[in-house]
């Protein structure tokens, strides 16, 4: 246990698709003071999420889906441009990847890379993201894609060049963070 925190009290305040829990907990601050916070905690476990792109053609694979959080919140139609992603579930996040990409796309992929990991809103959530990249080919196609229909997915792949891609974080189309993060990936590392 750590020499800051101590005394956790863990209420579950919601378990249905996620966990919501209000932690209270007796924190020593950088004074040297104790004090006694609350926070809620949202819990729906870890993912992963993978760029895929073609540096033959310099393009990338994206998706488009309706995200009922971001419509709530002004987004407009709801619709974001996204890397593919998906929960663990029971899975390691490699396993999730190749699943995710087939449901989701209908690719198979070569050349999966793990490039790091992060927590996307660290204040509320405990999700970790696993991020990646790989790489796909025209001939990789050998399903549907579109997501699982059992899921109320509704997901449509689309292709870009690179540099349209990345052009659409500066125009505001892409708003997602881990888009935006493996996007940069892409630039800085010149996968694409």
């Amino acid at each position: 246990m750590s020499a800051f925190i101590k005394n956790i009290n863990t209420e579950v305040l919601s378990d249905g698709w996620s966990r919501l829990t209000k932690v209270s907990f007796d924190f020593k601050t950088s004074t040297g003071r104790w004090i006694r916070p609350s926070h809620e905690v949202f819990d729906r476990g870890d993912g992963a999420a993978v760029l895929l792109y073609n540096p033959e053609q310099q393009t990338v694979l994206l998706t488009r889906q309706f995200r009922l959080p971001a419509y709530l919140n002004g987004s407009g139609s709801g619709i974001l441009i996204e890397v593919c992603a998906g929960m663990l579930d029971d899975n390691d996040p490699e396993t999730t990847i190749h699943k995710e990409v087939l449901e989701e796309t209908g690719y198979t992929i070569t050349h999966l890379k793990k490039v790091f990991q992060t927590y996307i809103s660290p204040g509320a959530s405990t999700e970790i993201l696993h991020l990646y990249t790989a790489q796909y080919k025209a001939s990789g196609k050998v399903a549907p894609g579109g997501g699982l229909a059992t899921e109320g997915e509704d997901i449509e792949v689309v292709e870009y060049a690179f540099a349209k891609a990345y052009a659409l974080i500066n125009n505001g189309e892409i708003t997602d963070a881990k888009t935006i993060m493996l996007l940069q990936y892409a630039k800085i590392n010149a996968l694409v």
